[in-house]
């Protein structure tokens, strides 16, 4: 069976466009004819005809289906790279469709930023925001469409924004840290900066909620930098400067400006800058907070210096009293709406505590200096070619105890202007300097004493100056409960109190040195049987003691009165130690009996000088002598055992070589009754009573000297 021509020709261009398909075709149709001859020769076959044609069909449909799987594999290769070049053409279209605003885009920015140079910011930013709109929305669409690469290149067409911001920003801090200018001279280019700030924080709210898509350089934060550069600026304009004078008359400069300043600041703030802010803004407590924080930063800052004690106390004053007086912070135009209690205080209660401590410190440098310079002056005037100066009652006195309780309290008391604190660590301060000062004037009263002694012509009113020294320690001792200005704290320590005493005793002392030098020629006379015969050695006695009795009446009575009883005691001493210095043995009854009546003699004329001077014979150890005269008297030796037991109960201090000494004197004691007073003594040992004044334990007795022995004879 042959092809048709219009077969023939309907297939031509296909055959020539698929030849091999044309040869497949051929051999089909060949293959198909040779069958079909074979089953019409043949009518047996005809019964499977219709088999047969299932079949086929069968096979031409798999062999379509395997046609066209090969045609689409064939075709998937080619069309990927078309894919490619659609996708490509797709955002060169979209890109395209916006070119004419992009390429306009060059011509916005200049005239931007000509509006900026002009300071004309609202119009300059109203076309900032317009093109950063369009930027946005640009690459918004891209964004959504999955176009990353074309943002790359739509943003390079915008890259003059970031200058734009910049420029427009550097003009909005400029203007915020001149604000407290500006509020006063011209309020309106702040607002107009606020306003501006504001517009972009809605912005940047409004894409923080709702936007997929965050554009460049978003969220710009401008009002946060609001905050920090009028911090700032409040910071640097008054607590930046390189260097504050450590020195007291610099430093109370410097915090009278910042005084001054931050007053007149905060007025502007709260009169004026309030109003140019939306309310929400807190303006007046971000300043408050800000120059509160500020001043604490630089307050610690001041106090690493090396402040004198001027400096250290006004930062004291100025922080814990001006900055909270009507005079700053609470300055009656800042109140009430200023309010700094809730902020804490300028500086911590450690901080406080540790500057205390510093001013302590520097006071008491400055204390001891000047209690030095006062010491070195004292002991100059001591060797003056003139007495000491009187008070109006005409007592020795110097200028040292004025000087030094008037130096001790002035710093007390200027410490009180601080606080209790202060005032207490000065107070305990100022009496430990006290104690250490009578301490070194003690030691310098010694000194002079021992170049006294070497020279007793210099100086040459040694014992007026002594007198001039305890009337000063008296008035020192007067004044010291009188530094503490509450009544209830009064108590002067212990340890002061021993000071000043240990400084009277050695004063006292050193007078009575001077006494003893001038009697010891006299008692050195003592006994002796010129004595004995009636001399006129106690009346000597007597005008020593009288001379110096006199030098006492320029002391106030107290110490008057002490000296008193210490020469007295000095006297009774130094004539009960001269007795038993074993010079003399009465040799018989009748030198027993003119001792007697010498002893006798001297304790009335010495008890009557001294009742005279104004010591009652209740307050005289001369008393000892006339009982010791009671011992001598005696006429039988076997009752001195019930006398002595007499005299050491009334003087518990009186040993047994005080009562042996005494036996000897006698001339006339056996050593059996001897035996028995020591025995006597043995049995009754005494213990001395509370306040008693001891006599006999100052008394030193010789020892006796042995009799010399020949080396195989007897003693003589």
């Amino acid at each position: 069976m042959g092809m048709s021509a219009e077969d023939e020709r309907a297939a031509s261009p296909r055959d020539e466009e698929w030849p091999e398909a044309e040869k497949a075709e051929k051999l089909a149709r060949g293959a198909a004819l040779k069958w079909a001859s074979g089953v019409f020769y043949r009518p047996e076959k005809l019964e499977g005809l219709g088999h047969y044609r299932s079949r086929e069909t069968q096979r031409n449909s798999s062999i379509q289906s395997r046609l066209k799987s090969t045609v689409q594999s064939y075709l998937e290769g080619g069309l990927q790279q078309m894919r490619a070049l659609v996708e490509e053409h797709v955002q060169l279209a979209s890109v395209v469709q916006v070119l004419p605003q992009i390429f306009s885009v060059q011509e916005v920015f200049s005239h931007t930023l000509q509006l900026l140079h002009g300071q004309r910011l609202l119009e300059a930013h109203a076309e900032l925001m317009m093109v950063e709109h369009l930027r946005d929305d640009i690459l918004s669409q891209l964004h959504l469409r999955g176009l990353s690469s074309a943002q790359t290149t739509v943003l390079s067409y915008f890259s003059g924004l970031q200058q734009l911001n910049e420029t427009l920003a550097k003009q909005l801090w400029d203007i915020v840290g001149s604000s407290l200018r500006l509020v006063r001279e011209d309020p309106v280019l702040f607002v107009t900066a606020v306003r501006i700030i504001e517009r972009e924080e809605k912005i940047d709210d409004t894409l923080l909620l709702e936007a997929t898509f965050l554009p460049p350089g978003r969220p710009k934060g401008w009002r946060q930098k609001f905050y920090h550069v009028l911090q700032d600026t409040i910071r640097g304009a008054r607590f930046r400067a390189p260097h504050v004078d450590a020195e007291g008359p610099g430093l109370a400069r410097h915090l009278a400006a910042l005084q001054k300043d931050i007053v007149s600041e905060l007025r502007v703030v709260k009169d004026l800058m309030v109003q140019c802010v939306p309310a929400h803004y807190n303006i007046l407590s971000v300043c408050t907070t800000t120059y509160h924080q500020a001043l604490t930063s630089h307050l610690q800052e001041i106090l690493r210096e090396d402040l004198d004690k001027q400096g250290l106390f006004l930062l004291l004053e100025w922080a814990l009293h001006v900055y909270h007086s009507p005079e700053m912070m609470g300055h009656p135009d800042l109140l009430p709406e200023v309010d700094v209690s809730a902020l804490g205080p300028l500086m911590s209660p450690e901080l406080v505590d540790q500057t205390e401590r510093r001013y302590v410190v520097k006071v008491k440098a400055s204390v001891l200096e000047w209690m030095q310079r006062t010491l070195e002056v004292e002991f100059k005037e001591w060797f003056r070619e003139e007495e000491p100066e009187t008070d109006h009652q005409g007592f020795f006195q110097s200028a040292l105890p004025v000087i030094v309780m008037q130096m001790l309290n002035e710093n007390i008391q200027v410490a009180s202007l601080i606080n209790d604190s202060l005032q207490q660590k000065v107070y305990n301060m100022a009496l430990e300097e006290l104690e250490a000062f009578l301490g070194r004037l003690r030691e310098a009263l010694v000194q002079c004493g021992k170049e006294h002694q070497q020279d007793r012509a210099v100086p040459k009113y040694y014992v007026s100056y002594l007198l001039a020294m305890l009337n000063n320690n008296l008035a020192l001792s007067n004044s010291v409960s009188s530094l503490h200005p509450d009544t209830a704290h009064r108590e002067v320590p212990a340890s002061l109190r021993a000071a000043l005493d240990r400084m009277q005793k050695k004063a006292c002392q050193l007078l009575l040195e001077e006494l003893l030098l001038d009697l010891q020629p006299l008692c050195l006379q003592l006994p002796s049987r010129k004595w004995l015969s009636g001399s006129q050695l106690v009346g000597s006695m007597c005008e020593v003691i009288d001379k110096y009795a006199k030098h006492f009446t320029r002391v106030r009575k107290p110490i008057f009165t002490l000296l008193l009883m210490e020469s007295e005691l000095l006297v009774a001493s130094q004539y009960l130690r001269a007795l038993m210095q074993r010079k003399m043995v009465c040799k018989s009854e009748e030198e027993r009996g003119q001792l007697c009546d010498r002893l006798l003699q001297d304790t009335t004329q010495l008890r009557e000088l001294f009742c005279g001077l104004g010591l009652d014979q209740s307050q005289q150890s001369l008393e000892a002598v006339s009982a010791l005269r009671e011992l001598i008297c005696l006429k039988d030796p076997a009752l001195l055992s019930l006398e002595v037991l007499g005299f050491i109960t009334k003087y518990p201090d009186a040993s047994d070589e005080h009562i042996s000494t005494l036996l000897d004197l006698r001339g006339d004691v056996s050593k059996e009754v001897r035996h028995v007073v020591l025995e006597m003594m043995a049995q009754h040992p005494q213990v001395l009573p509370e306040g008693y004044r001891p006599i006999f334990s100052t008394i030193l007795v010789p020892v006796p000297e042995l009799p010399f022995c020949l080396r195989k004879g007897k003693c003589a």
